[in-house]
């Protein structure tokens, strides 16, 4: 009866990915949560004892790649090794890296803080490319099980988006209590532990996923990987780790203005090929003003990334340092704080999914280019009520963690406005041989966001402006300016909706 229920519900593979994705998020945001708050940390108490700009420079560093390096995974996906793989291989890698992590942390007493560091730098190079094997051709997966008219498909990644924030739920309550209150290499080390069994359910689970991500060219009989698909799996894993470290040793060695410009040559190589390629596969007036709406959008979405990631950097730090943390005798960890959003997540989702259909039926969905705005109008507040927390908090007074609490909550409202509605219009306006290119552009704004919010802090303090205002008014600007240009947008999306 169970298997019936599944069959006419969802495939087991869903739940497959599920479970996989859930500990990958456990993993990734378990040490998303205690990155700042190491790298702050006195040496003296197992960090790395780094100011506030050196350690925030390394988040958006970090954070910023996260969203680019899946250009490449889903690239390799699709080209060469297919999409199970390159999950493997992914998962594999990035159990690596927080294991380095976690040794960058246990090796306190044992090797000096230029080795440590070193170590740590090491560690979130292989996560990010980890990351960028694992991540796009997971949620792909999810995809190949449902056509595109399949009603199930929306419940489908509604499912699996919950066991994204499942994920990040558990990673910072267990990581972070851990990393903050016991050791930070015990935190690390949870990540890890964590990435090892989200490979673990894939592999004794792998029969669900049917043929589906199968390397090209697979026979028809055949369902899960073998011998010699994992010895490609291992060798992949092993040589990605290696070339990280060479280019993170070379990288050392190379002058300042000779990283400066390959990192420069490197975004302007990136820049002409999407641009390139999007040029190549657009036809007609209607792909290419659509295109326009894509790119205006994606300006846009950077001004919201960069407040909403705030919360892994200043708000984290935040949390620490101003808020009053104390519960009946016991201090919360300040990177239980980093739960809200998702916790907010998984009560708020399914509400604004059965609004947008009760608003369609009664003819007042808003299109896009609103929803876009009304997200950068709920980040403008979020960001008004934090620079009052801030101000509060001037003198070294302690503030009522509710101030965090709020922020994170309108700012998950924010980003229920933008986050999936984006990926879907990516769906709609797209050309269709073009959707994987054009999600990558999308990925690549999240990534300039995230950049920015990890750099905003040390830009403005040379000018003078305080962080959070400035960014209140950015979202602000932001969104008004998207509110005057959403007539002409709607027009340009050519019937879609």
């Amino acid at each position: 009866m169970a298997d019936k229920t599944i069959k006419e519900g969802h495939p087991k593979a869903l739940y497959t990915l599920f479970a996989t994705e859930m500990w990958e998020r456990f993993s990734y945001y378990g040490m998303r949560a205690l990155l700042t708050l190491y790298l702050t940390a006195e040496l003296a108490n197992g960090g790395f004892g780094l100011n506030r700009e050196e350690s925030l420079a390394i988040y958006a560093i970090f954070t910023g790649l996260v969203y680019l390096t899946p250009i490449l995974g889903g690239w390799v996906a699709d080209s060469f090794l297919g999409k199970r793989k390159t999950v493997y291989i992914g998962g594999l890698v990035m159990a690596v890296g927080q294991s380095l992590l976690a040794a960058s942390a246990f090796m306190v007493n044992s090797v000096d803080p230029v080795t440590r560091l070193f170590m740590f730098n090491f560690g979130l190079g292989v996560l990010i490319i980890g990351n960028g094997f694992f991540k796009p051709n997971i949620s792909t997966i999810v995809g190949e099980f449902y056509d595109d008219n399949d009603p199930r498909k929306d419940s489908a990644f509604n499912i699996f988006y919950m066991g994204i924030n499942l994920g990040a739920i558990l990673g910072p309550f267990i990581a972070g209590a851990l990393g903050e209150n016991v050791s930070w290499g015990y935190g690390y080390l949870s990540a890890s532990v964590g990435m090892i069994v989200g490979v673990l359910w894939l592999k004794f689970n792998e029969r669900n996923l049917e043929q589906k991500g199968l390397p090209p060219n697979s026979p028809a009989d055949k369902f899960v990987l073998d011998g010699k698909d994992w010895r490609d799996i291992i060798i992949y894993a092993i040589a990605l780790v290696i070339a990280t470290l060479g280019v993170i040793f070379l990288w050392r060695m190379l002058p300042d203005n000779v990283t400066s410009i390959i990192t420069y040559v490197g975004f302007a190589t990136l820049v002409i090929g999407l641009g390139y390629t999007i040029k190549k596969g657009t036809n007609g007036s209607a792909e290419w003003t659509r295109m326009i709406v894509i790119l205006v959008l994606a300006f846009f979405n950077i001004a919201f990334w960069a407040g909403f990631e705030q919360a892994g950097g200043t708000m984290n730090l935040f949390a620490k340092e101003n808020t009053d943390r104390l519960l009946f005798g016991w201090e919360v960890p300040a990177s239980w704080y980093q739960n809200i959003n998702p916790l907010a997540i998984l009560i708020f989702a399914p509400i604004f999914s059965v609004m947008w259909l009760k608003l369609d039926a009664m003819k007042f969905n808003p299109r896009t280019p609103l929803k876009f705005a009304i997200g950068l109008f709920l980040g403008a507040l979020a960001f008004f009520i934090m620079t009052q927390a801030s101000n509060a908090a001037e003198g070294g007074n302690l503030v009522s963690p509710w101030w965090l609490v709020v922020v994170y909550v309108v700012l998950t409202f924010g980003e229920l406005m933008l986050s999936p509605i984006g990926l879907s219009m990516i769906t709609k306006l797209a050309p269709k041989k073009l959707v994987s290119v054009v999600m990558g552009l999308w990925m690549a704004s999240f990534a300039a966001g995230n950049y920015l919010a990890g750099m905003l802090e040390s830009i403005l303090e040379k000018y003078d402006f305080e962080l959070y205002p400035f960014i209140m008014m950015l979202m602000l600007g932001s969104g008004v300016c998207l509110l005057l240009l959403s007539p002409f947008l709607n027009k340009a999306m050519k019937g879609i909706h």
